[in-house]
């Protein structure tokens, strides 16, 4: 099988490639211009502030010890594994299902690099209400929240799209 003998799989995986690049220059510009848990007003609602998460989403075993980092990292390998695989079958017309299964690949791939090298991830983007805040995000985490999102939305469509069979 020829990794590009599909222009647009080339063209998926550039969009993996670009939320990866993107995710690592604003992680960077965050750690070289903001102090960790210093909050930057942007405007109503959003704050820049640099923090760490070691563990998962919304920090889940966070405080594990250490093993967590190379658990993280392994499971992210695996579902970027799969993801690719999936991506790579799919045919033509399934452009939503494609364009979901990149950014959620070049989210997993953004926040793996993190991992491996310091057992940690950047996140900087700080929503919040009143005295209530979102847990800390990148552009990683948003990548892979939209491509869930898309994947949803493409499966409902296309499961309510069904015509019942007869019988």
């Amino acid at each position: 099988m020829k990794l590009f003998a599909n222009p647009a799989m080339a063209r998926w995986l550039s969009l993996s490639l670009l939320v990866v690049v993107l995710d690592q220059a604003t992680k960077w510009l965050a750690e070289a211009l903001l102090e960790p848990f210093r909050p930057v007003a942007l405007m109503p609602l959003l704050n820049l502030t640099l923090m760490y998460n070691e563990g998962a989403a919304f920090s889940f075993l966070a405080n594990a010890g250490g093993w967590q980092r190379w658990f993280f990292a392994g499971f992210a390998l695996v579902m970027t594994l799969a993801l690719t695989l999936w991506l790579l079958r799919l045919d033509r017309g399934e452009r939503a299902t494609a364009a979901a299964l990149s950014l959620i690949i070049g989210g997993a791939i953004g926040n793996l690099i993190d991992r491996v090298q310091t057992g940690r991830v950047v996140d900087f983007i700080d929503f919040y209400v009143a005295n209530w805040h979102w847990p800390a995000f990148n552009v990683a985490d948003s990548a892979i929240t939209v491509g869930i999102l898309l994947l949803l939305v493409t499966s409902f469509r296309d499961e309510l799209g069904k015509k019942p069979e007869p019988g």
